[in-house]
């Protein structure tokens, strides 16, 4: 065997280590620290947005068996738990798989009552105020719009954040009251006509062991006017004031 094969073989041999050790790395980092998520669905807008792709903290509530890749159970219960606050917008997976990525918005805590009537929003039987802002259009990516009404919300406790509705006449806008039970979280889109959510059996109220993590920062935002191949059309496509942008 010569030099040469020698030293390409401890070339090859370190080269795989790096990689090896970058992988290690990047999986520490997404499980206990940061993670990307993109947005696939309009039921968080106006604050989310179809192509945003975000950020979201793992740390801020603590660790399950969900932070770590492929839900490895590793982790029994939840560990360095730290509640989510009301209006906390994050991520979950969808208690009826355990596997689904969701991101809503906490509005109901433990011990709450939910209820919509008349597509009005009740806590613990009192009104959800808020205050209609005009109109929100949305423009998609084949020239057409869609146009909603946008409230600000204040939910108890004061926390503001902005709503559309189509109407208060829509699917969800009537419900039974919810009552939240201990360890267990109630979850809304701001897109409040067009979320499947706590209100849908097929989501359910949200159980801590889901939490996988808080909303942070928009990192990238694309519109979706252009494919992948289609270099020249990049710039224009990007939704440059969303970038770095904080979620609240």
């Amino acid at each position: 065997m010569t030099d040469k094969t020698i030293q390409a073989g401890k070339g090859i041999k370190e080269n795989v280590k790096t990689v090896i050790y970058a992988v290690l790395i990047a999986l520490f980092i997404r499980s206990f620290f940061f993670e990307p998520f993109s947005i696939p669905s309009g039921s968080m807008i106006p604050t989310l947005l179809v192509g945003d792709y975000l950020f979201v903290s793992k740390y801020t509530y603590g660790y399950s068996r969900y932070s770590l890749p492929m839900g490895i159970p590793l982790i029994q219960g939840r560990v360095w738990y730290d509640s989510p606050k009301r209006g906390d917008v994050l991520v979950f997976k969808l208690p009826t798989d355990n596997e689904t990525d969701y991101i809503k918005r906490v509005i109901g805590l433990p011990g709450d009552t939910v209820q919509v009537k008349g597509g009005r929003l009740y806590i613990n039987g009192n009104i959800v105020p808020r205050e209609e802002k005009g109109e929100f259009v949305l423009r998609l990516s084949d020239g057409s719009a869609q146009r909603f009404t946008e409230y600000e919300e204040t939910l108890p406790g004061g926390y503001k954040h902005p709503i559309i509705e189509i109407s208060d006449e829509e699917r969800y806008d009537n419900t039974e009251e919810f009552r939240v039970p201990a360890d267990y979280f109630f979850m809304m889109g701001d897109n409040r006509d067009n979320s499947v959510d706590s209100r849908s059996v097929s989501v359910g109220m949200v159980p801590k062991e889901n939490l996988v993590g808080k909303a942070r920062k928009i990192f990238y935002s694309n519109d979706g006017s252009s494919s992948w191949w289609e270099i020249w059309k990049w710039p224009a496509s990007v939704r440059w004031g969303r970038l770095f942008g904080s979620i609240s």
